[in-house]
């Protein structure tokens, strides 16, 4: 007994000035990161829209009571919808100078939705409860959290088809190319699409 507590007491010590003989030390071995490829575009990203969403997420197994099988998951996801506009879509007929080159006519793209991207660090499992046979489940195999991001996923998307987010790309893309052209010398006239 004497020799057990003399033991923690010099482990303890040792813990207090960073001597700890069972501290994990990691060696990252991964290669770098290679990029693989080049891809142009034309698109001038106008708004983003950034979204969060609470998920009640209940499973139930037919007749049997919660207590013994099922799951209910409170999941709280955040993330962001980038909006843009396609200037590469524009053809001679969606841009029109004026003979004297002093004003410009321009019908633009509408405004897309990019898929959402859902920020790993914000987006967590906030509660869970399960029944028994469930935690006997997670504890051989750890829960999957795919469907939740998914779900999450799809919720944010109908929120920003929903949203103004296309209306405020439309402006701010106008706006950027009123300046582009007004630093020109070129007034901007824009026509609905």
């Amino acid at each position: 007994m004497g020799t057990t507590v003399l033991a923690l007491a010099v482990f303890g010590a040792g813990n207090m000035f960073g001597f700890n003989p069972f501290k994990l030390s990691q060696t990252d071995r991964s290669q770098p990161a290679l990029l693989k490829s080049v891809k142009d575009i034309s698109q001038y990203h106008a708004a983003v829209g950034n979204f969060e969403v609470v998920l009640d997420v209940e499973d139930n197994v037919g007749w049997i009571p919660a207590v013994i099988a099922g799951r209910r998951t409170l999941f709280v996801a955040a993330g962001t919808v980038n909006t843009y506009v396609d200037l590469s879509g524009l053809a001679d007929k969606d841009l029109a100078l004026s003979a004297d080159g002093k004003s410009v006519t321009v019908r633009l793209p509408e405004p897309q939705l990019d898929k959402p991207n859902l920020d790993q660090d914000r987006s967590y499992i906030f509660g869970q409860d399960r029944g028994i046979f469930d935690r006997v489940a997670d504890a051989i195999e750890s829960p999957q959290q795919a469907q939740f991001f998914k779900l999450a996923e799809t919720k944010m998307t109908t929120a920003a088809e929903e949203s103004e987010l296309r209306k405020q790309a439309a402006e701010n893309t106008k706006a950027m190319l009123t300046g582009m052209f007004g630093s020109l010398g070129i007034q901007a006239t824009f026509l609905d699409s």
